[in-house]
């Protein structure tokens, strides 16, 4: 069975990719501060050995080492999922903030990445995935820090495509709209309302929505696709 490395399997968009997912790969699900919520929700596929989770802190500088030496080999399919949302005025942004959420969602992902690149090189495949955001294609007043980062992971995604097609290695980015998760529900009524609005299909996306447009970009289906960054708004802030 191939392996899948799922970061930020936790999240509710990173728990709907496991479960889409379980039957198809041998995934290491990596959490940093949920562990006994994926030890309960997928307790049977961890005691029967084709789910293992592993803990790391990706905002910091230690967390690539962290996250790989509890990896046995290098996956065939990598999802990078982990992240948040940074809600504020630029002119509020701090340094400790501007340090976490490069390094979560723009360094880290690409040391991994780099990290694994030569054993995908070396076999003639591998098939890297970042989930991104809308946002890095059009831009967020109050979330310019989280904007700016998910643009470089847009641009990392098409350049680093080019650079390794040729070598048997897709590299894919996905960029929701708005989800109906955690975050979103930190919003008051009056503001989802809002928003809903504004979604030409009248709805927030369900997390499973994200999950199986990666279950096609995971799979030989999508198999002529690299460098694209594929939009899953309800028609939402189409750029």
């Amino acid at each position: 069975m191939k392996k899948a490395l799922i970061t930020g399997a936790s999240g509710e968009i990173g728990t709907a990719i496991v479960e889409c997912l379980r039957n198809e790969y041998e995934i290491y699900a990596h959490t940093f501060q949920k562990e006994d919520f994926l030890q309960t929700k997928f307790a049977s596929e961890i005691q029967g050995g084709s789910i293992h989770i592993v803990k790391a802190d990706l905002s910091i500088s230690t967390g690539v080492a962290d996250l790989l030496q509890q990896i046995p080999c290098v996956p065939d399919l990598l999802i990078y999922c982990a992240g948040k949302e940074l809600y504020e005025l630029f002119t509020d942004t701090s340094e400790h903030e501007y340090a976490k959420m490069l390094k979560l969602h723009v360094e880290n992902p690409m040391k991994i990445v780099q990290q694994m690149l030569p054993s995908m090189i070396a076999k003639k495949y591998g098939n890297i995935i970042l989930v991104s955001s809308v946002w890095g294609q059009v831009g967020a007043s109050c979330e310019v820090l989280y904007a700016t980062c998910k643009g470089a992971q847009q641009a990392f995604v098409k350049s680093l495509a080019k650079e390794t097609a040729p070598s048997g290695i897709r590299v894919n980015a996905v960029a929701p709209g708005v989800v109906d998760t955690r975050m979103i529900r930190d919003f008051t009524e009056e503001e989802q309302k809002k928003l809903i609005e504004e979604i030409p299909m009248g709805r927030f996306a369900q997390p499973n929505e994200i999950a199986e447009v990666i279950r096609f970009l995971s799979s030989d289906l999508s198999s002529y696709m690299t460098g694209s960054v594929v939009t899953v708004s309800g028609g939402w802030q189409i750029p």
